[in-house]
């Protein structure tokens, strides 16, 4: 009687399937390993193009709201003009804007004193709760936007030519109330990035 004879498998057949599934999964890791990149870097530009969407809009719509109500200085000395842009300042721009939603209710007005800078590469937004502060009101902070390069404004006075300062020079606080009431037809926004460049929005200013 023959005694049957099972087959089996070969020790280089098992290297060629262990190499052959080596090979396999190293294909199928990148391959998984690719689309969470592509996954992380689409979710980043998405937030990242939100983010300055945001902060557009926000500065829009406190620029489209300035009102021409000049505000006393933190020690009480001076009056500041209701939109003042001056370079020799680390502020971007103060302003009074109107429209301060009040949801809760509190007894307080609908203007608020807005203040933008840049810090450290970080566009900031400031703001206080009372207009006329004092050095005891500090102020309250938002982050908008991180990784700017620069931001420069203009602002398109009564015979729509463009001032890099506001009040424009010969218009200052000496001018009296009108000049510290002085509002602009219109302000140009460029903030500058290094991965989007250059960001172009003009807010034409109410009233």
């Amino acid at each position: 009687m023959r005694r049957s004879r099972h087959a089996g498998f070969t020790l280089i057949e098992v290297l060629v399937s262990v190499f052959l599934l080596s090979v396999l999964s190293a294909f199928a890791y990148e391959t998984l390993n690719y689309v969470r990149r592509s996954r992380e870097i689409t979710s980043a530009s998405f937030d990242r193009l939100r983010a300055i969407e945001m902060t557009v809009h926000t500065m829009v719509a406190d620029f489209e709201q300035i009102q021409p109500r000049p505000v006393r200085d933190m020690i009480g000395t001076a009056v500041l003009p209701a939109l003042l842009a001056d370079p020799r300042t680390t502020n971007l721009i103060a302003l009074t804007r109107g429209g301060w939603p009040n949801t809760a209710g509190l007894p307080r007005g609908t203007l608020q004193r807005v203040t933008y800078r840049l810090d450290n590469g970080t566009l900031v937004r400031e703001y206080l709760t009372v207009l006329d502060a004092t050095l005891a009101n500090a102020p309250v902070r938002r982050e908008l936007l991180h990784n700017v390069g620069n931001v420069h404004l203009r602002y398109m006075d009564a015979t729509r030519s463009w001032q890099d300062q506001w009040p424009p020079v010969g218009m200052g606080a000496a001018g009296g109330a009108p000049a510290l009431g002085l509002r602009p037809m219109a302000i140009e926004i460029v903030i500058e990035t290094p991965d989007l460049g250059r960001i172009v929005r003009i807010a034409e200013v109410a009233g």
